[in-house]
């Protein structure tokens, strides 16, 4: 199959960013014999505009995707997380490619009004939408067009190459970046817990608290010195919805702990994940597993075993394909054991 896939590769960082849940779904579609295009909307605009301004690119950077789509006849177009390319322009696709299929993925929060307008808007058009977080949230946008689908945040055994669970010598006992501060109050919570544990471990919050936030290979580096993480959603609730942080840590055997109201003891298995319900619960596990680095090792060797094997991004680029072609699942995909192909909830 030929796909095309617009979403932004920030081709002007130089290689400054870590790889994204957008490539790592590319080198899935890949491994599962598919050819695949990119299209970088964002960099385009910047590209075609003048002065470099991306603002004053985009009705260019449409005029370059629909060029790209006669160019290369795509049999699917995967829209991410796009800002620029027009819901007119996948109409227009739609009036000159009949047989084209088309699909939106977004890793985004619903929480997040404008991304919660973008979905609404895609699924209007598109052939069906996946989206990071679980049906029970998702079925708000049911009867605009699209089949709605979850996905998980893919690992990628290219990138995911650690394997903390293993190692004892570790200087960071717990981890937390972030630098985004927009519809949360997570900070709180991380204030407490660096007070909490303040001189009797080492807690690490890149992005916060004056400690300047780490990016790319800074990054990887940070992971690959840590035991522990904390796996803090700017709002917590949604059902399934976690950052990309969860495969990032469970795919390198960085413990990680997570709210219990994402419920994903759901399709996760125990004794992975170390969920809690508040403040207080988590920091008495925090010093629980902190103490008993054997326990630590057991439940990040056994998450990391999970997410390279279910939640690597081979299955979830051919789950993609399979939902959108509404063919049979050739895989026991653990976030979609309740689903039919078609989206529709099994009997």
């Amino acid at each position: 199959m030929k796909v095309l896939h617009v979403d932004y590769e920030r081709l002007r960082s130089y290689g400054a960013n870590r790889i994204s849940w957008a490539e790592k779904m590319k080198y899935g579609l890949i491994r599962n014999n598919h050819y695949v295009r990119s299209f970088s909307d964002r960099d385009v605009a910047a590209f075609e505009s003048p002065l470099g301004i991306r603002e004053l690119g985009k009705k260019a950077a449409n005029r370059r995707f629909l060029e790209v789509v006669e160019h290369n006849d795509p049999d699917l177009i995967i829209i991410g997380h796009s800002d620029i390319i027009t819901v007119d322009s996948l109409k227009l696709v739609r009036q000159r490619r009949p047989e084209c299929v088309l699909i939106h993925c977004n890793c985004d929060p619903l929480f997040v009004p404008n991304n919660s307008k973008r979905i609404a808007a895609f699924a209007g058009v598109v052939d069906a939408v996946f989206v990071t977080t679980g049906l029970r949230d998702l079925r708000r946008y049911a009867g605009l067009g699209a089949r709605l689908y979850y996905i998980p945040n893919p690992v990628e055994p290219t990138v995911e190459v650690l394997d903390n669970s293993v190692k004892t010598d570790l200087p960071i006992d717990l981890l937390f970046c972030s630098n985004a501060t927009k519809f949360t109050k997570r900070l709180e919570m991380v204030k407490a817990i660096k007070d909490a544990v303040d001189g009797e471990m080492n807690f690490k919050t890149y992005g916060s608290f004056g400690e300047a936030p780490v990016w790319g290979r800074d990054y990887d580096l940070a992971l690959s010195k840590t035991k522990m993480a904390l796996n803090l959603n700017r709002q917590e609730g949604d059902h399934w919805y976690t950052s990309d942080r969860m495969s990032q840590l469970g795919g390198n055997g960085v413990l990680q702990f997570a709210h219990s109201s994402g419920n994903f003891s759901e399709y996760v298995p125990p004794e992975t994940l170390v969920y809690f319900d508040d403040q207080e619960d988590l920091i008495a596990k925090i010093r629980e597993f902190h103490h008993d680095d054997a326990k630590r090792q057991d439940w990040a060797a056994r998450a990391r075993t999970f997410f390279q094997q279910e939640l690597n991004s081979t299955l979830y680029s051919r789950y993609i394909v399979e939902a959108t072609m509404v063919q049979p699942f050739s895989h026991d995909y653990v976030w979609a054991r309740n689903i039919n192909p078609d989206g529709s909830d099994k009997a």
